[in-house]
């Protein structure tokens, strides 16, 4: 059974993800996590902003581990990497085209009025950046290189992500998901 203060960040970091920040109400997140009413401001004192901030944290960490278990050692890394983003695209996809990005969402709404967000979503980035460095650097890509595609491969998906989810269509992650493979692959090549 789900602690209450699960369920709150849970059905949180859910709405973020389809609607985000400011269409999400405490009303709406109590009702659909069904937990009491009360126990809200027990585990966030701060409201609606401290609750965004750790779904954010949450969110980061979980799309850190999805890396880490999808991008095997016994698959070559431009393969691991275009099935990760295909996955993904799927997604996207089942979704409706209603989830996918959540940090990219809060990020947008928020950079410019609130701190306590920003922060909570440049650290989920960072998470996610440095669990694709981990890989890029198993997956035998140069120390001096790797931080900065991992950036590229963060932005690129996140982009992907923004322009499938507006043209209701997966075509903008395909094309990411082929262009970071060949990528990839030719910089093995060359190595």
């Amino acid at each position: 059974m789900k602690k209450t203060r699960d369920k709150f960040i849970e059905t949180t970091s859910h709405l973020l993800e389809t609607q985000g920040y400011h269409a999400t109400g405490l009303s709406q997140i109590i009702k659909e996590s069904g937990a009491p009413k009360g126990s809200l401001y027990y585990h966030f004192p701060g409201g609606k902003e401290e609750l965004a901030s750790v779904a954010i944290q949450r969110s980061g960490e979980k799309f850190a581990e999805i890396i880490f278990e999808n991008f095997s050692e016994k698959v070559a890394l431009e393969d691991a990497l275009r099935q990760f983003v295909l996955g993904v695209a799927k997604g996207v996809e089942a979704s409706g085209f209603s989830s996918g990005g959540p940090l990219t969402a809060v990020a947008m709404e928020t950079a410019a009025t609130s701190e306590r967000l920003n922060l909570a979503c440049q650290d989920a980035f960072s998470k996610i950046q440095s669990a694709i460095n981990t890989k890029l650097l198993s997956g035998g890509v140069p120390v001096e290189e790797s931080a900065n595609l991992a950036l590229f491969i963060t932005s690129a998906i996140e982009g992907g992500i923004i322009l499938s989810r507006t043209h209701h269509n997966v075509d903008p992650l395909r094309q990411v998901a082929e262009n970071l493979y060949q990528l990839i692959k030719v910089n093995h090549s060359e190595k």
